[in-house]
């Protein structure tokens, strides 16, 4: 008789509850660690690729690691702005936005009157109306958009709701000045989300500016990319970089999505090594309380190996109903937004938790890797056993 007996492995799964209960929530609570660092990496990552188009080319100055370290002179500018594969809209003007980044610091919105004043980096973006062309996915939600020439300002929503004056009709003070908040947009789930926007040339007034921090424009053809790219990096008046927008914005998560999974991953890891060794003490229990029927089972005909086999799947159960429970409870998440410091840029990030199938399956091959490892010594020392030694112990 070579067959499994999965009836007895059932069985025995069904009839030690407790035990059963504790182990795989052990091993839910670190799957639910190890899918929520997961999902947070990709809901960063996510959030900042959606920030940039496909067809949009992203210019700063070379060697620029961000847009608020990036300088872009006005006579660069305007030799980027005479290249003729740039797009024009329905009106024949060119999409092309010259723009200033600044970061500001503001007070976090008061939820209570015993909260504290917990200032915080927020991104100040100049922009136009071409700008927001190149951007579909932003949308004004509220108010209007700002009027070229003035103090109006538009807060993405995030930053409406967690800064103190970034509501509508509120107003802001900085760059020597008051700024209204004439809208509030919503960016789509994007970083835009994070930033405050107002009139290019009236924050560069602000700033004391004398160049900006990048230029942003679309192409006509988004094959002429290597060859624009080449003419513009190879003209010896300038000394820019170019990148496709959404290469850009994917590289700016880099650094920051690399720290919460280095960080994610060790924290796992520890957790997890605690959660095998109670999954393995879990099965030697429940070896040596079944040494009879290990006996029985070789004497009826069962070899070694499905002795082995069938314990293997015991602790690879717990495994599993572990992962479901952890990665359900992850799931949650998902409706969670949360704020970070962006390495990049050191202002704050909204992002959502964001689930993959890629990420579903990680997590339980995870789960399931953890009950295999916590099993496999415990079944190796069943299957072990002499039939003579194990009817004699029973």
């Amino acid at each position: 008789m070579t067959a499994v007996p999965f009836a007895y492995i059932w069985r025995n799964v069904c009839a030690r509850k407790v035990t059963t209960l504790l182990t795989a929530s052990g091993m839910a609570l670190v799957v639910f660690v190890f899918a929520s660092v997961l999902m947070m990496t990709e809901g960063i990552r996510a959030t900042l690729v959606a920030t940039g188009q496909p067809d949009n080319v992203m210019i700063i100055r070379k060697a620029s690691a961000s847009e608020v370290q990036s300088s872009v002179g006005r006579d660069q500018a305007q030799v980027i702005d005479s290249s003729p594969e740039i797009a024009t809209d329905a009106d024949g003007l060119k999409l092309i936005s010259k723009e200033p980044v600044a970061v500001i610091n503001m007070p976090k919105r008061k939820r209570n009157a015993d909260d504290a004043d917990k200032p915080s980096n927020i991104v100040v973006r100049g922009t136009s109306a071409a700008g927001l062309q190149l951007r579909p996915q932003v949308r004004i939600v509220e108010g209007r958009l700002f009027r070229p020439g003035t103090s109006e300002i538009i807060a993405g929503r995030s930053i409406a709701h967690g800064f103190a004056g970034a509501g509508l009709g509120e107003s802001l003070r900085f760059a020597q000045r008051q700024w209204t908040v004439v809208g509030i947009f919503d960016g789509g789930g994007s970083a835009f989300d994070s930033e405050v926007w107002g009139d290019g040339e009236q924050l560069m007034q602000g700033f004391r500016r004398q160049s900006y921090s990048s230029v942003i424009f679309r192409l006509a053809d988004p094959q002429q990319y290597d060859a624009v790219r080449a003419r513009l990096e190879g003209d010896p008046r300038l000394t820019i970089e170019a990148k496709p927008e959404k290469q850009f914005y994917a590289e700016q998560s880099e650094s920051l999505a690399k720290f919460i999974g280095y960080l994610g991953t060790t924290l796992s890891i520890i957790f997890s090594i605690g959660a095998i060794v109670g999954a393995m003490i879990t099965m030697y229990a429940s070896v040596a309380s079944r040494t009879g029927e290990i006996g029985t089972l070789r004497a009826l005909g069962f070899p070694r190996s499905s002795i082995l086999i069938a314990f293997l799947v015991e602790a690879l159960v717990l495994g599993l109903a572990g992962g479901v429970v952890g990665l359900a409870a992850a799931l949650a998440m998902t409706t969670v937004s949360l704020s970070t410091v962006n390495f990049q840029t050191f202002s704050e990030l909204t992002f959502r938790f964001r689930i993959t199938s890629g990420i579903v399956g990680e997590v339980m091959f995870f789960a399931l890797f953890m009950g295999f490892v916590g099993g496999f010594l415990p079944a190796w020392r069943a299957a072990r056993m002499r039939i003579v030694d194990a009817l004699r112990a029973s």
